[in-house]
């Protein structure tokens, strides 16, 4: 993923932890704006314990950790 993109990711993530407390609601926000700003087929998964193999269209993937939860973001074809 771009850098450009991880900013955007970034920014989305935290104002999501603002307003959204459950892993469920942080996903539907996240991937809700992804599909709004770069197109649909957007998943998110958001977790504190999960593992996980995806196909994803080169350059839309973003895995990383805020405390000891979990975001992964990938976009599909």
């Amino acid at each position: 993923m771009s850098t450009d993109m991880q900013e955007v990711v970034f920014n989305l993530t935290e104002k999501a932890l603002q307003s959204y407390k459950k892993n469920a609601e942080l996903s539907a926000y996240l991937k809700k704006e992804m599909d709004k700003q770069y197109g649909t087929t957007w998943h998110c998964i958001v977790g504190k314990n999960f593992g996980s193999f995806v196909s994803h269209e080169a350059g839309n993937f973003i895995y990383f950790y805020i405390g000891d939860r979990a975001f992964q973001l990938f976009k599909t074809s």
